[in-house]
């Protein structure tokens, strides 16, 4: 499994062609303008209830542009994603590096429990 910096992680395929695949998986993406003037290739007919994506991950579509808002998101919302949160040929990112660190220090403790 190749993993990619934390950039080209989220907006891959910056070049002019835009490719309909990725070129990791070979499975589909949606390339879609954001409105900072770049591309994010969102994973094509998914979306997730936005309270279940962390913040920074979150898409919305808003007159053909993909924004990210980062704000509570209200009930029942709905967001995308990018396809290399669902790309089975990256690894995925440390997205709570608290969390992760904790994960780290249990599996310490527990180690040397047994």
């Amino acid at each position: 499994m190749a993993s990619v910096d934390g950039k080209d992680l989220w907006r891959t395929g910056q070049d002019e062609s835009h490719p309909d695949t990725c070129p990791k998986c070979r499975l589909p993406w949606e390339p879609v303008p954001t409105d900072d003037h770049d591309w994010i290739m969102l994973e094509p007919d998914f979306s997730s209830p936005a309270h279940t994506v962390p913040p920074r991950q979150r898409w919305y579509l808003r007159q053909g542009w993909a924004v990210q808002d980062d704000s509570c998101p209200k009930p029942g919302q709905q967001c995308r994603i990018p396809h290399a949160l669902a790309c089975p040929d990256q690894e995925l990112p440390d997205l709570w590096r608290w969390l992760t660190a904790l994960r780290k220090d249990n599996l310490r403790k527990a180690q040397r429990l047994f």
